[in-house]
């Protein structure tokens, strides 16, 4: 068989032209689109079809100022409307770099420079345009340009400039135009997203359907806190479709140059910025208002709460079962890089001085927000209300400093000396001043107190008042708070430890004979517990208070490690006289009442509790009489008690 070389070097066994193997050229072949065959698709030629148009772009289209490409008009008044500019003037791009500068998504630089239909970069800036087109200091060549591109501007947007002018004089905005206030960049003001007032700035905007409906979607970013820097958030504000005209104010969201009193509105929020920005890291505030909770649904709702919260989006982030949304970090360039502070050192020596100021740890490297950031900042941060024991969303305008009680340990109804010694490990806590250690590092750092007793004495008390002197949060916790499931309780009690530890609070375990109770032979489970619990407080590092009422049956390897037990017997007639006063003078009429008023009342036995909520009956009833609260009211609330059945003899 003869074999043949062909012109490609490649053998040919048949004595015919020889092809290459399939892609091995370092060539292109070009197919050009035909019609369509009979099942609707496309068939492709190796020859460029007869009847196909010259392309419209060339070496002598190249030499115009820009291009105007036209389509068929739908509106009946003209024949064609324009589809597309198409810049070409190096000058037009140099003049439209400022006219447009900051402009979401224009890059005047391109060599290639495209706008199309509606044209909304020149109807948004159409007042900048015009002052840049009045300018005396342009050359020649520049000035010829812009006006040549006004000219062509003007006829394609003279109505919806003119419509434009028409509803901002008259504070007014039709749906199919709405697009025409709302320029991307700008401020959006919002009086009505997210239940607060507050500013965001405007990415962009489209008209949109939904299930609900047609809406215009504005697509908005704002300065957010994530618990490690600083970003932007970006969400979603829909303006529902409407007939005819509305007021621009009205809408849910609006540019904050329309705000009638902008000026105001812009120091206000940039105060309330500067507030979020102190916020950011841990914080141990007060609250008093409406916060936002969720439903089964996960839809926002609101919740009234008071009492003390800690600001922590970290810790939020990382143990609610609330989702939050990753946001975009600001560039080091955006904002003032702020040194790293170091804890300020205080004087131990002086008494004074031993405070716990909370939130000092969370002082690190990270971005100083400027004034336009403080603007858009979100109108809420993230925390727990150790009241409600939930986390929740918190208004920036609700939160405030806590008004500490400085009384609060000295009013406590103790012996001189257990009140000492629980100061100074309290102290020492709070100042890390505790170099003891175990043999293990990290063992046995923390320190735990039992207090024993009958109800109403005081145990709870001398957790609060411990933690309000040393100015710290009490996070209160029950044996109800960690359920009984083994696995559950483990993974509970060790992000609650993990949560305060980093906020350094003290923490109560209150009525825990669930988990102190000595272990047995029949009751496994419960033993898990009483285990579980042995193993994760022997690395707990803070101030722990345990408070049972049968401290006789407690488990021997919690004996060992309670660093001070202290019991509490039945309050005595001196020390009821002391609780008395306590609350009265907390009341502000303690003056009003006789000293064998408090002697005789001080006879009632009664436990600590029982003499709050006493007095705090005889408070409501005097109120409602518009009277002073005096010994008579308390009378009349003792007289109802003691009709009830079960009250113990000598009440």
């Amino acid at each position: 068989m003869a074999v043949k070389e062909t012109s490609n070097g490649v053998k040919d066994t048949n004595g015919t032209k020889g092809l290459a193997p399939e892609g091995s050229l370092a060539s292109f072949k070009s197919l050009y689109q035909g019609p369509q065959d009979s099942n609707k698709k496309w068939t492709w030629l190796d020859k460029e079809p007869a009847d196909v148009a010259e392309a419209a772009e060339n070496e002598e289209t190249a030499q115009h100022a820009l291009i105007t490409r036209l389509q068929k008009a739908n509106d009946s008044r003209k024949k064609f409307e324009t589809h597309s500019i198409i810049i070409q003037s190096p000058w037009l791009k140099e003049a439209l770099a400022e006219i447009l500068q900051d402009y979401p998504g224009i890059h005047c630089g391109l060599k290639r420079l495209e706008f199309e239909a509606p044209f909304s970069p020149f109807v948004h800036r159409w007042s900048e345009f015009l002052e840049f087109r009045a300018r005396k200091d342009l050359d020649s060549v520049t000035s010829e340009h812009i006006e040549l591109l006004h000219d062509v501007l003007r006829a394609e947007l003279k109505d919806v400039i003119k419509t434009l002018e028409d509803y901002v004089d008259h504070g007014i905005v039709t749906y199919d135009h709405i697009w025409t206030i709302y320029q991307p960049g700008s401020i959006i003001y919002s009086d009505s997203h997210n239940g607060a007032h507050g500013a965001y700035r405007l990415r962009s905007g489209a008209y949109v359907k939904t299930q609900c409906g047609k809406a215009y979607q504005l697509s908005v970013e704002a300065i957010d806190w994530n618990g490690n820097h600083f970003g932007r958030s970006v969400e979603s504000i829909r303006l529902w479709e409407f007939l005819g005209t509305t007021r621009i104010l009205g809408l849910s969201a609006f540019p904050l140059s329309f705000h009638p009193h902008q000026d105001k509105v812009r120091e206000l929020l940039i105060n309330r910025g500067k507030k979020f920005e102190e916020l950011a890291g841990c914080h141990y505030k007060s609250y008093d208002g409406f916060a936002i909770t969720w439903d089964k649904e996960g839809n926002e709702v609101p919740y009234m709460c008071n009492g003390r919260i800690i600001v922590d989006s970290d810790s939020f982030r990382r143990f609610s079962p609330r989702f939050v949304r990753g946001i975009e970090p600001l560039a080091a360039k955006e904002g003032v890089q702020e040194p790293s502070c170091a804890p300020e050192k205080l004087n131990i020596e002086d008494p004074s001085n031993i405070k716990y100021v909370f939130g000092q740890q969370n002082k690190a490297d990270r971005i100083r927000l400027t004034e336009e950031h403080h603007l858009i900042c979100l109108p809420r941060v993230r925390g727990y209300s150790l009241k409600k024991k939930q986390w929740l969303l918190f208004y920036l305008d609700l939160v405030h400093d806590i008004d500490f009680n400085e009384n609060a340990f000295g009013s406590l109804v103790l012996p001189e000396d257990q009140k000492e010694l629980i100061l100074s490990f309290a102290e020492s806590q709070a100042m890390n001043h505790n170099s003891f250690d175990d043999v293990i590092s990290g063992k046995g750092k923390g320190h735990i107190t039992l207090l024993s007793g009958p109800p109403g004495v005081g145990k709870t008390l001398t957790a609060e008042s411990v933690a309000e002197h040393m100015r710290a949060p009490l996070f209160m916790m029950s044996a109800g708070d960690l359920g009984i499931n083994p696995d559950q309780v483990e993974s509970k009690l060790t992000n609650i430890l993990e949560m305060i530890a980093k906020w350094n609070a003290v923490l109560l375990l209150d009525e825990c004979d669930v988990f102190l109770e000595a272990r047995s032979t029949h009751d496994l489970e419960r033993n898990k517990l009483v285990s579980i619990f042995l193993r994760v407080l022997e690395y707990y590092e803070g101030l722990l208070f345990l408070t049972t009422n049968r401290v006789d049956n407690i488990d021997a390897a919690f004996q060992s490690r309670i660093h001070i037990s202290m019991a509490y017997p039945d309050l005595t007639s001196k020390s009821r006289r002391h609780i008395w006063e306590n609350f009265l003078t907390g009341l502000g009429v303690l003056q009003e009442w006789k000293a064998e008023d408090l002697e005789d009342l001080a006879k009632v036995e009664l436990n600590g509790r029982q003499i709050k909520n006493v007095l705090k009956s005889a408070a409501l009833l005097s109120a409602r009489k518009k009277d002073k609260l005096g010994r008579n009211y308390v009378d009349m609330v003792l007289g109802i008690e003691r009709r009830r059945p079960g009250v113990a003899e000598g009440f």
